[in-house]
C-alpha cells in the first residue's frame, strides 16, 4: 500500500525524506498581512513585524480542500494535525478524510489528533516514517502509533506570552509580569491538549533546570528529542547541552520553528518534544 504522511506546519517541517509527505500550511493574520506558514515564509521577519504590530493576530487552519490535494492519490493517509484544543486543524482533517474515503472506497486515512504541537508532531511523524518503511500494514502502523504517541511530551519554555494573552490563552495580568520582570514561563502540553503552565521561573537558568527536570519526571531515560526555538539558536543548542550533560545517550536534534510555533512561543521560546 502507497502510505502518505500529511502533517500542517505546525510541525515545523518542510520535508521528510524516504516516504511520500506533504504540508499543509496554516496561516497567521492581522489586518494588515496574512503571512501564510510555508517554505516561503521569512519567519525572522514575521517575528519582527509581529512584535511591533499593537493590534490582534490570529491564525487560520488549513480548510478541508486543502487537507484534499495534500492527500493526492495516496492508497493511505495518516495526518498528524495540532492539538484539536488550540486549532481547528483536526477536525478539517477529519472532514476531508470522510470526503476522501466516501470517493476513493478501499482507500485509509487516519487522522491524529496530537494533544500536541511543534517538536512533539515532528517525533510522531518520524515514528510513522520508520513504521511505514518496515513495511507494516495500515492497521499495524495505527496500532503502533497511537502507541507510541502516548509516550511522547511537550515542554515550552517562554520568555514572552503576549501572543497567547491577545488570544485568550494566558492572563494578561500574567503576560505583562513575563515581559517586564524577566519570568520564564515553563509548561506542557496536557493530557487534554491545552497549553498547562508549570513553573514562573526568574531567568534563563531556573527555567532550564525547571525543563530538565520535568523531563526526569515524565520518564525520560534516554532517546530521541527534538528542540525547536524562535530565533535563538543559542538557547536550542543550550538545551541540548544540559539534556547529552544528563542524558549522554540521547538522540537530540535542534531546528528553528516555522511560522506557527513562531507566532506562539514568541522571540526566544523554545520547545522541546521527547519520548518518555
Amino acid at each position: 500500500m502507497d502510505i502518505r504522511i500529511v502533517v500542517d506546519s505546525s510541525a515545523n517541517m518542510l520535508s521528510l525524506e524516504g516516504v511520500p509527505f506533504r504540508v499543509v500550511p496554516l496561516k497567521i493574520v492581522n489586518d494588515q498581512r496574512e503571512y501564510v506558514d510555508d517554505a516561503s515564509l521569512d519567519v525572522p521577519e514575521m517575528v519582527g513585524e509581529l512584535s511591533a504590530y499593537k493590534g490582534k493576530t490570529g491564525t487560520s487552519c488549513p480548510n478541508v480542500g486543502e487537507w484534499l490535494e495534500a492527500f493526492g492519490d495516496a492508497e493511505g493517509v495518516f495526518t498528524v494535525a495540532i492539538t484539536s484544543n488550540l486549532s481547528g486543524a483536526h477536525n478539517a482533517a477529519v472532514q476531508a478524510a470522510e470526503v476522501y474515503m466516501e470517493e476513493h472506497p478501499g482507500r485509509r486515512v487516519c487522522c491524529l489528533d496530537t494533544l500536541s504541537t511543534g517538536p512533539e508532531m515532528e517525533l510522531i511523524a518520524l515514528r510513522l516514517r520508520e513504521l511505514i518503511q518496515e513495511g507494516l500494514d495500515f492497521d499495524t502502523i495505527e496500532r503502533k502509533i497511537r502507541d507510541y504517541m502516548n509516550r511522547t511530551h511537550l515542554l515550552f519554555m517562554l520568555e514572552s506570552v503576549e501572543n497567547l494573552a491577545k488570544n485568550g490563552r494566558v492572563n494578561p495580568l500574567v503576560a505583562k509580569a513575563v515581559g517586564i520582570l524577566g519570568i520564564r514561563i515553563v509548561g506542557k502540553a496536557s493530557d487534554v491538549g491545552t497549553l498547562q503552565q508549570l513553573h514562573k521561573c526568574r531567568g534563563e537558568r531556573k527555567g532550564l533546570d525547571a525543563m530538565m527536570q520535568e523531563m526526569s519526571d515524565l520518564g525520560f531515560v534516554g532517546g530521541r528529542v527534538s528542540i525547536a526555538h524562535v530565533c535563538n539558536e543559542a538557547l536550542g543548542y543550550t538545551v541540548r547541552e544540559r539534556i547529552l550533560e544528563r542524558w549522554p545517550t540521547a538522540d537530540v536534534q535542534v531546528a528553528p520553528t516555522r511560522g506557527l510555533c513562531s507566532f506562539y512561543a514568541e522571540r526566544g521560546g523554545v520547545l522541546v518534544g521527547f519520548e518518555g
